[in-house]
């Protein structure tokens, strides 16, 4: 496992031997795992992104948007 991106509220995490990401929304509990063709699209998605508009402020955005309603709520046990 890999931090690749940390703000206050969203950590990306890379898992290269499973091929995945997991997206944590810290500010609303929630998770999403990308994986397989998913992780190749969000992968694709992240680097369209103008690197100098790479900032906390449009990473934040646009990982909101992407985890949209296919995040899950964070459930500890």
């Amino acid at each position: 496992m890999n931090v690749v991106y940390n703000s206050d509220h969203y950590s990306v995490l890379a898992y290269p031997a499973q091929n995945g990401f997991e997206l944590v929304d810290k500010t609303a509990g929630r998770m999403l795992f990308l994986q397989g063709p998913r992780a190749l699209h969000f992968r694709a998605a992240i680097e369209e992104i103008p690197e100098g508009e790479r900032d906390e402020e449009t990473i934040d955005a646009f990982l909101d948007d992407y985890c949209g309603d296919s995040a899950r709520p964070i459930v500890f046990h």
